[in-house]
């Protein structure tokens, strides 16, 4: 399959069709969550420009301080090639990053408007995971994320071009980005099930936390099956990364709980 085609001389990349499309979802998804919940819904649509530039920021940020050892580069060079480190196309964008940047986005700007950062977290979080779910389908275009070989029915062929060294032999893998996808969208219909089923037992903040913990749960366990992992010091740094996330965010829902704290 194509990656891309041209417009004129000008070259339109199917992942970014598909990772904007994921980003219009997710803030459809939640503008009616706002809605819901008594916001102008006009508020998402008014942030979602400024949480995408915080989370491009984020994401390229994050690859470029792990990148996968496939792409040749590293941490070092980024550092000292910075025209390479602003090109997107040449390397990637992390997923963690992105919600990192994304969150910091929110914070700043419901502290400007004078909105209560926790609920407004809660109110992207099942848009966040539905776009998550949409935006993993650009990988299956680039072929890329995909795990170790397989023979599962549901397995994908990779063309020769696009497979890791060591693995030029094999031509068909797990579906990584299937798999992440998938779950996504199953922690997409959890928070939204959630957020309405123990309505009167929630604090503003929690859908967000649940959010953390179920991502890392699945972006932990997926990375078993991960060829091409980010290392840092020898340590796969997402895999460390999401186990710290999912373990804090658990016990922080675990103790306002316990504590009965009431945030805003």
């Amino acid at each position: 399959m194509p990656e891309g085609f041209f417009i004129g001389s000008f070259e339109v990349r199917y992942y970014g069709i598909i990772l904007m499309l994921g980003a219009v979802a997710g803030a459809f998804l939640a503008s009616r969550e706002a809605k819901r919940r008594g916001h102008n819904p006009e508020i998402v649509w008014d942030l979602m420009i400024y949480l995408l530039i915080g989370g491009i920021i984020g994401a390229r940020l994050w690859h470029i301080l792990t990148p996968p050892p496939s792409s040749g580069i590293t941490a070092a060079w980024y550092f000292t090639h910075p025209l390479d480190a602003l090109n997107i196309r040449k390397g990637g964008l992390g997923i963690p990053g992105a919600v990192i940047g994304g969150a910091i986005v929110l914070y700043f700007y419901t502290r400007k408007h004078h909105l209560n950062f926790a609920e407004w977290a809660d109110i992207a979080a099942p848009g966040l995971a539905l776009g998550q779910a949409i935006g993993r389908w650009g990988n299956y275009v680039n072929q890329e994320l995909y795990g170790a070989p397989t023979n599962l029915p549901w397995k994908i062929y990779i063309d020769p071009r696009h497979r890791l060294a060591g693995f030029v032999n094999a031509e068909y893998y797990h579906p990584l980005f299937l798999y992440e996808s998938i779950w996504n969208l199953g922690n997409m219909f959890l928070l939204l099930w959630i957020s309405r089923r123990y309505a009167d037992r929630l604090i503003n903040g929690d859908i967000f936390l649940i959010y953390l913990i179920v991502y890392s749960i699945g972006r932990f366990m997926l990375d078993f099956l991960r060829l091409d992992a980010s290392l840092v010091g020898g340590i796969n740094i997402n895999q460390t990364f999401m186990a710290v996330i999912a373990v804090s965010a658990a016990v922080g829902l675990f103790l306002r709980h316990r504590q009965g704290t009431k945030l805003g």
